[in-house]
């Protein structure tokens, strides 16, 4: 799945930098599938990484440093990924050429489909197939990906200043659908003429994307987030953003059908109802967002008609009856919480430490995997 690949790795291990985060997870691939030998979390200091971007590289390289000093991850070959909006993922129709033609071409193709200076980018591509069109056409369906060199600079940065080699730059919704779907169809299959979607929410960013017989054809990163949902709180109650965590994730949403809360034990009762009042206010605007992004892929794709399963996955899917308001807002017959530790085993070493991120490891795993694959 359209990688930005320097260099080939079996190291299986993936770095996901995250706003709020850094995550390692380390997989090995054994006669009876993967297991998930090491994984960790540690802090990123605030603005370090905003957008998805890096800002403070080297605030980034100490936090990987300190992760690898608390996790068991001993290899220095990572995979990580890059998500934010100067990553453009893009399926576009081209006349068919064979892959070396298609090498060739792709530097003076690609401008007429990314809104940035093909020389300032680098640029990826995968072949999804080919077809003939009524008039006898021979077309094929590429999926282009263009990454500004600036950004994918910077990371390159943070990793070699925390002393480690990068191997493998990918897009990280592209890693996700490979944690939750693998390379099959073996989860949700999918019938003609429908598609799954992928809502993938973390602090900072959320991603898109739309995967359609196992391929992710579609990705849009929106910055309505888990930290939106905080903000939100902390700006009604004036209280600091670390308090308004703690209530968001203890109040979280009320019943969809009753109004009812779940267990605020602790929690005063006059702010119960402000941190639901707070969060529906953006949780509606999420899912607006959320709708629009699908709606214009349905308007891009005269093969697909309609998206009927949606995987909900990251550390922001955790809120409390998440999944019933996004079911209920997108009239989608299906929301389930992706579940990334599916497909590996995890070792009795490690099993506290990921389950302590069970909804927030899915990216890590998914680089860790792509890794095994380079």
């Amino acid at each position: 799945m359209g990688s930005l690949s320097f260099g080939s790795s079996q190291t299986g291990i993936g770095l996901d930098i995250g706003t709020e985060h850094v995550r390692v997870a380390q997989v090995k691939q054994t006669g009876s599938g993967f297991v998930l030998t090491g994984y960790g979390r540690v802090d990123v200091p605030m603005g370090a990484v905003a957008d998805g971007e890096i800002v403070d590289s080297a605030a980034v390289s100490a936090a990987i440093k300190e992760l690898w000093r608390v996790s068991n991850v001993r290899g220095k070959e990572v995979s990580t990924g890059v998500s934010n909006q100067r990553v453009i993922v893009r399926l576009i129709d081209l006349p068919f050429m064979e892959r070396g033609e298609l090498q060739n071409a792709i530097q003076y193709q690609a401008q007429d489909y990314i809104p940035m200076a093909v020389e300032e980018s680098i640029l990826d591509f995968q072949i999804i197939g080919d077809y003939m069109t009524p008039s006898d056409e021979h077309m094929m369906e590429v999926l282009l990906v263009a990454a500004h060199r600036e950004m994918i600079g910077n990371t390159v940065s943070a990793v070699e200043g925390a002393g480690l080699k990068l191997s493998r730059v990918d897009v990280s919704s592209f890693a996700i659908v490979r944690a939750l779907m693998g390379d099959s169809l073996e989860v949700l299959p999918e019938s003609e003429g429908e598609a799954t979607a992928i809502v993938h929410v973390s602090s900072g960013i959320t991603n898109i994307a739309v995967v359609e017989r196992g391929i992710p054809r579609f990705n849009r990163i929106s910055s309505l987030a888990g930290s939106t949902f905080t903000q939100a709180i902390a700006n009604v109650l004036n209280v600091t953003f670390d308090e308004a965590e703690d209530l968001k994730i203890r109040v979280g949403l009320p019943d969809i059908d009753t109004g009812a809360s779940g267990d605020v034990s602790g929690v005063d009762p006059e702010y119960v109802q402000v941190v639901h009042q707070s969060i529906e206010r953006e949780v509606n605007k999420f899912i607006a967002e959320v709708r629009r992004s699908l709606d214009y892929y349905l308007t891009q794709t005269s093969q697909v008609r309609t998206i009927t399963k949606i995987l909900l996955t990251g550390s922001g899917a955790q809120l409390r009856n998440f999944d019933h308001y996004l079911e209920k807002g997108l009239q989608a017959q299906q929301v389930t919480l992706g579940d990334p530790l599916a497909r590996v085993q995890v070792a009795s070493s490690i099993q506290q430490a990921v389950h302590d991120d069970r909804m927030g490891c899915v990216t890590a795993i998914g680089l860790a995997l792509g890794g095994l694959q380079s």
